[in-house]
């Protein structure tokens, strides 16, 4: 009698008897349609690197989907808002050029949050209660990791971006060197899309703040929006138009921020009770 199952499957019957299939459970199959998939699997691995490490991942977190719902729409908004900016009118500068500054602004606003983020947890941190305050330092764990891989990874892009950086530092180590100094090129074809997204994922989720208090992802966008509002303001518009328009287009950024942030923590004390003196411990009685 046939053996059935297996990684390979004989058969006693038709064409082909007796032959291995070289197929079965957990063996690629080798069609074209395979190989394209993990062609998207490789090319796809870094982006779903970056939001592994930046999605807030506390297993007891409040998670209202209808947050999450307005705060996409407020995005898509703005993203229709900055096309149609860039479709009404000229570019003042070389396309190459206002695509570098977009990538400066999006960096920027990581670099920002990459400071404020810390300052402000630990101000939390310190106007909490103290039986609150050692809850919360267990927390800690996934904004660090977030904080810690932006700034790792944009370190070493920096470092695989600098031939002069690489040449004194491997130069001599002879052939250990030059085979180091080639992984860093190759590893920055990674670095630089992880880069990327990590830094538009870190503002999308201020730095998994919402791991230690829910309060604070609403707390800290209007400050870094804010900020980024200003850097642009002194940078000029990237088109030719009116400064009507161009001051409208940045004051939009954070009031819509702003206003979506007191519509949060308002929806965050009416619907759930959790508001930013009960995360402190000082509760009104």
């Amino acid at each position: 009698m046939a053996r059935q199952g297996g990684y390979g499957q004989r058969t006693d019957a038709g064409p082909g008897a007796g032959r291995w299939t070289g197929t079965g459970p957990g063996m690629p199959s080798g069609r074209p349609g395979d190989r394209r998939h993990g062609c998207v699997t490789v090319l796809a691995a870094p982006f779903a690197l970056a939001a592994r490490v930046h999605r807030p991942g506390r297993p007891d977190r409040l998670a209202d989907p209808v947050i999450r719902r307005v705060a996409l729409a407020r995005t898509g908004v703005g993203l229709a808002a900055t096309a149609w900016l860039f479709y009404a009118f000229t570019l003042r500068e070389e396309a190459k050029a206002v695509v570098d500054d977009r990538l400066t602004d999006l960096l920027i606003s990581a670099a920002v949050l990459a400071v404020v983020g810390p300052l402000a947890v630990a101000a939390f941190l310190a106007a909490a209660r103290p039986t609150l305050r050692s809850r919360y330092r267990r927390r800690l764990r996934g904004p660090l990791t977030a904080w810690g891989c932006l700034i790792a990874a944009a370190g070493l892009q920096w470092f695989a971006l600098r031939p002069d950086l690489r040449g004194a530092f491997f130069g001599g180590a002879g052939d250990i060197g030059f085979v180091l100094g080639l992984l860093f090129q190759v590893g920055s074809l990674f670095l630089l899309p992880f880069l990327l997204a990590s830094s538009v994922l870190c503002v999308h989720h201020a730095f998994r703040t919402a791991d230690v208090h829910e309060v604070l992802p609403p707390l800290l966008s209007p400050v870094v929006v804010l900020v980024m509002s200003v850097l642009q303001a002194f940078d000029g518009p990237p088109v030719n138009a009116p400064q009507t328009v161009w001051f409208a287009f940045l004051a939009g950024a954070p009031l819509s921020v702003t206003a979506l942030s007191a519509w949060e923590l308002r929806r965050l004390r009416t619907r759930y009770g959790t508001t930013l003196r009960g995360a402190l411990g000082r509760r009104v009685h």
